[in-house]
């Protein structure tokens, strides 16, 4: 009776019939080696509780995806892809988040396809190399808090070209303008600078220069490739649609006094 409870309904004498047994033990080991991921994953790096569960879990539904084609590394790479076709609302991952997952799914082909010792082999080395590139800092850029991204905010009546070159050229050590863009109904200019700082300690000070010559309009400076950047022109774009231009309030202001 329990065979027959886990036997398909198309299973033929020619199609391998997976026991329970070793079903199981598939699917436990598998849910073992995405806990080693995950917890990988977990040292030194931002992470959150959804994204490291869903990590856990992936080997185990990708085991199961390959032993229910009984190996058929073709046809369940197909069924597999075929979940790629719903799409969900979400920020897009980083490059590390994506590695990440395609090591999941590669531990949890390997233990579908029956290979449990290549399976925690791949899984054991892979996070081993992992952490070394974490506490090594592979890869980080030397001086790292130099390299910003500047968004500045400019009225329209100023012109943009050359407008900031002598800041620049006291401030950092190299710049260049990447984009210029019009928002509140063409009113506003949003410039983005990448920029390379001489002292990152000498920040506030550039900042205050800038908002001296933009008319203390909104400044932004964050890391190269982050993603406030975004999210601060998203807000800044909301509240302009609520509110309007506000009352800019520049380093020098009019005094209006009755009787003058």
């Amino acid at each position: 009776m329990l065979e027959q409870l886990f036997r398909g309904l198309f299973d033929t004498e020619l199609t391998a019939v997976i026991s329970v047994a070793d079903f199981l033990l598939c699917l436990g080991f598998s849910l073992l080696l995405g806990l080693l991921l995950a917890l990988a994953y977990m040292y030194r790096t931002r992470y959150t509780k959804s994204f490291v569960v869903t990590l856990a879990l992936l080997p185990a539904v990708v085991c199961v995806v390959i032993m229910m084609v009984n190996g058929n590394v073709g046809a369940g790479v197909a069924v597999a892809g075929a979940f790629s076709l719903v799409r969900f609302r979400s920020v897009p991952g980083t490059a590390r988040e994506i590695g990440t997952l395609f090591l999941a799914m590669g531990a949890g082909l390997i233990a579908g396809m029956g290979y449990l010792g290549f399976a925690a082999l791949f899984t054991v080395v892979m996070c081993a190399v992992f952490l070394l590139y974490s506490r090594l800092d592979f890869g980080a850029k030397k001086n790292a808090s130099s390299y910003k991204t500047l968004t500045v905010m400019i009225p329209e009546e100023l012109d943009y070209a050359g407008v900031f070159d002598e800041i620049f050229a006291r401030y950092t050590v190299s710049h260049e303008q990447v984009s210029v863009k019009t928002t509140n109904m063409g009113s506003l200019f949003r410039l983005t600078y990448h920029i390379v700082l001489r002292d990152p300690a000498e920040e506030k000070e550039m900042i205050d220069k800038l908002r001296c010559r933009n008319g203390n309009l909104e400044i932004l400076v964050s890391k190269q490739g982050g993603r406030l950047v975004r999210r601060f022109i998203r807000r800044l774009v909301l509240d302009r649609r609520r509110h309007g231009v506000g009352h800019r309030q520049g380093c020098v202001r009019a005094v209006h006094r009755p009787g003058l």
